[in-house]
């Protein structure tokens, strides 16, 4: 047996209830077969796969607080430190009633290679609660970030992990944990990324998932003889990540023509207007029929969900919004409608056989640790602006974003051929972002 298949196997035991993890370890580890076993024996004597795939730290606390009627509630906290082999843990916090260890850990997995990828200084981690922001008022959503950051801040600093927003966590949460954090610690400093531009944020963040997508997928084409001009794009999601993907593209002159929110999704063939998209979901904190009943061209539709918009005649298609959107079904749709580029914006939004289908039908195929590290990358900016108390400008972070997004894809495809898989963005990322943290790990020892 393989040293791959002996850790996968070992994984496989000792995280049996966690789905989620083990998809994310199996298409990690399967994708770095050609460089481990260019290493196996030095690589299985210091137990690399063994330690990758162990967290280094993992916290998990109650969070009391009290709603708006008097009644105390209790959700339940988590904080996963996954890897620090070449910086600080870094990695969001996820507010949603889905949430739970084995999600984080994939996510926090994920974030190791991810973080990697942006040849920034940043380790690997991930947190959140199974707290739901959504229909909570302003004072709850207060009460529960403030008990939460109360457990938190013990773990937590400015040189030692700095988690930043996700799913559920924008600018008001943010907001609430550091000012409790600095309440408490009697500090003030980067600990948080994501904050207002008031005390310490950065330009640009709001957009920079979406963006880095955008620049992540018109670099791949460009390599690859092709162009966004003039193209159709289908894209899942309303939040941040799919609004400013949205926008971008339309500055690089594709057509997005779809969006998806939890309660069902939007097809507008003359193009998504983001403006009023961004008046629905930013400020009105509505959903998409709102968008639909405003706009004339759009047509709402409950059925399908999320997998809806990958009906729709797309060239490219961008998975925005959550893990395993795109099942097997739904790319066969995709490849059946011609699409020839599909860009992940969310964290493994594809599923395993679904993304195995559109490599081997020629579809040009970005995975999520690559084409959406624009979000951290960015985050890993603001805590430089922080350490040296400057704030840079717009035009100067969205230039250094995009220069870091250029930089993941050719690394991952030099890595893709180096290995003799050219073409294989997932096993390029893989490798790229895998080849850095080993190399920290070996150099420091068994730790």
């Amino acid at each position: 047996m393989s040293y791959v298949d002996e850790a996968l196997e070992l994984v496989k035991k000792k995280n049996a209830s966690e789905p989620e993890f083990l998809q994310a370890v199996e298409e990690v580890l399967n994708s770095l077969r050609p460089v481990i076993e260019a290493n196996e024996d030095l690589y299985k004597k210091e137990a690399i796969l063994e330690r990758i795939t162990e967290p280094e730290r993992q916290l998990k606390f109650r969070v009391p607080w009290v709603d708006d009627k008097g009644q105390v509630q209790v959700n339940t906290g988590y904080r996963i430190q996954f890897n620090s082999a070449i910086g600080p843990y870094k990695g969001g916090l996820r507010l949603h009633p889905s949430v739970n260890v084995g999600i984080i850990k994939f996510l926090g997995f994920e974030q190791i290679f991810k973080n990697s990828l942006t040849g920034l200084p940043i380790g690997g981690g991930k947190g959140g609660s199974d707290f739901d922001p959504k229909g909570k008022s302003d004072r709850e959503v207060m009460a529960f970030c403030q008990s939460f950051m109360t457990e938190l801040c013990k773990i937590i600093g400015a040189d030692t992990d700095v988690p930043a927003g996700d799913i559920g966590t924008g600018a008001r949460e943010i907001g609430y944990m550091f000012g409790q954090y600095k309440r408490i610690r009697g500090v003030y400093e980067g600990v948080l990324t994501g904050k207002g531009l008031s005390y310490g944020g950065s330009l640009a963040r709001t957009e920079a998932t979406g963006y880095g997508l955008l620049y992540f997928t018109d670099e791949m084409l460009k390599s690859n003889g092709k162009s966004l001009q003039g193209k159709t794009v289908a894209v899942s999601g309303a939040g941040n990540v799919a609004i400013y993907a949205i926008q971008k593209a339309q500055q690089l002159g594709a057509k997005p023509v779809t969006c998806s929110d939890s309660t069902g999704w939007i097809y507008d063939p003359e193009g998504i207007d983001v403006e009023l998209l961004k008046e629905v979901k930013e400020v009105k904190r509505a959903r998409l029929s709102e968008y639909a009943a405003k706009r004339p061209s759009a047509q709402y539709n409950e059925k399908n969900g999320e997998h809806g918009v990958w009906g729709v005649k797309c060239d490219v298609a961008l998975p925005c919004a959550t893990q395993n959107e795109l099942n097997l079904e739904d790319a066969k749709m995709l490849v059946d409608n011609g699409c020839f580029a599909v860009a992940e914006g969310a964290n493994m939004p594809t599923t395993l056989d679904a993304t195995k289908y559109l490599q081997e039908n020629g579809v040009l195929f970005a995975p999520g640790k690559a084409s959406n590290a624009g979000g951290v990358a960015t985050s890993a900016l603001e805590m430089s602006q922080n350490s040296e108390r400057l704030s840079w400008t717009f035009e100067e972070v969205d230039s250094k974003l995009k220069n870091i997004m250029i930089n993941i894809f050719h690394n991952a495809d030099d890595a893709a051929k180096k290995y003799g898989v050219a073409g294989d963005y997932v096993s390029g990322a893989n490798i790229a972002g895998f080849e850095k943290v080993v190399n920290a790990m070996l150099a420091q020892g068994v730790c």
